[in-house]
């Protein structure tokens, strides 16, 4: 099946555990502006597109304490937050949508980034989609995560 991200905002990283620790059965996320996919993976496949979007070498998009910081696991380590970085945020929300495509069309061309081939346009969307989750977190003042069901 492959495993399911949640890209959200919260206003720090406890708000953000609790989006994976959550009575009565809900879905993780649930009540947390976010965007969920299958196989983007914040820490390897997001790398090349945060590169392009920020103007960040590789080297120090990875060494920033946010990148892929776990945050902590829910369900005994099924599912976990990760913490992504505020440039990745500032990123998403400044850029022109316009341009969006640029970024994804390069990004699917990435060697490596992906299992298979990724196609630009379904990349563009989540971008987009992150793009508008990124701009209402900026305007909160909070901060991007992904939870990750293996």
């Amino acid at each position: 099946m492959g495993a399911l991200y949640g890209y959200f905002a919260a206003a720090d990283d406890d708000d953000a555990l609790r989006a994976v620790d959550r009575d009565h059965d809900q879905p993780s996320g649930t009540g947390y502006d976010q965007v969920v996919v299958k196989g983007i993976d914040p820490v390897v496949d997001l790398l090349p597109a945060e590169v392009r979007l920020t103007s960040r070498p590789a080297d120090e998009v990875r060494a920033d304490p946010r990148h892929g910081s776990l945050v902590g696991t829910a369900e005994e380590g099924e599912l976990m937050v990760v913490s992504l970085t505020d440039a990745l945020r500032d990123g998403l929300a400044t850029h022109d949508p316009r341009s969006l495509c640029d970024v994804a069309t390069g990004w699917a061309s990435t060697e490596g980034a992906f299992h298979g081939p990724a196609d630009p346009e379904d990349l563009t969307g989540f971008l987009e989609r992150l793009s508008e989750v990124a701009g209402r977190a900026v305007t909160r003042g909070a901060g991007p995560y992904c939870w990750i069901c293996p």
